[in-house]
């Protein structure tokens, strides 16, 4: 009986420990696909807004337009998530519970006036995507978009939500200012 008490007691020890182990060490991984990743200055934007996030690690690939973020749990991930679209890129995580949240405070139905703001706009590049989404819109007669300003104003008789639809596909984040 002895015997028994201490062959248990260090067995049930080390299995609690291996197991701890175990959770401690399953990572989160998320690949956001379709990101605009254009430039070195997209992925050193990236790399920042990721920056002060504890326990997210991200990985670009330009030439796929991925972000790959490696976080230590669902709800870090979701952190560096959050960061991402703060920063302006947009991008499709395949996840239903892990995702890049669409704009707020979109306008329903047709507006002749839609004003945007924290797109990421780092270069002509980036200037030149932004304006071919935005004019890809139906209604869309002109814009502000300017290379390197995260602000711009679109004009015409448009649907908004289309005009920020569009700029998710092209992996810019926007959000609609009053």
């Amino acid at each position: 009986m002895r015997l028994t008490k201490w062959l248990v007691l260090p067995a049930f020890c080390a299995l609690t420990l291996l197991t701890g182990t175990a959770f401690a060490l399953a990572d989160t991984t998320v690949e956001i696909k379709g990101v605009h990743l254009c430039c070195g200055a997209c992925v050193k934007g990236v790399a920042a807004a990721l920056k002060g996030i504890e326990g997210v690690t991200p990985k670009c690939d330009r030439d796929n337009s991925t972000v790959t973020l490696t976080a230590k749990d669902d709800a870090a991930a979701q952190k560096g998530l959050d960061a991402l679209a703060d920063a302006g890129y947009f991008g499709d995580t395949g996840s239903k519970t892990l995702t890049l949240k669409p704009a707020a405070d979109v306008p329903s139905g047709k507006v002749s006036t839609l004003k945007l703001s924290n797109a990421h706009n780092c270069c002509g590049s980036c200037n030149n995507a932004i304006k071919k989404a935005v004019a890809s819109v139906d209604g869309v007669k002109g814009n502000t978009v300017k290379a390197r300003t995260a602000n711009f104003e679109v004009t015409g008789d448009f649907d908004a939500a289309a005009v920020v639809k569009a700029l998710n596909a092209a992996g810019f984040q926007v959000k609609v200012t009053k």
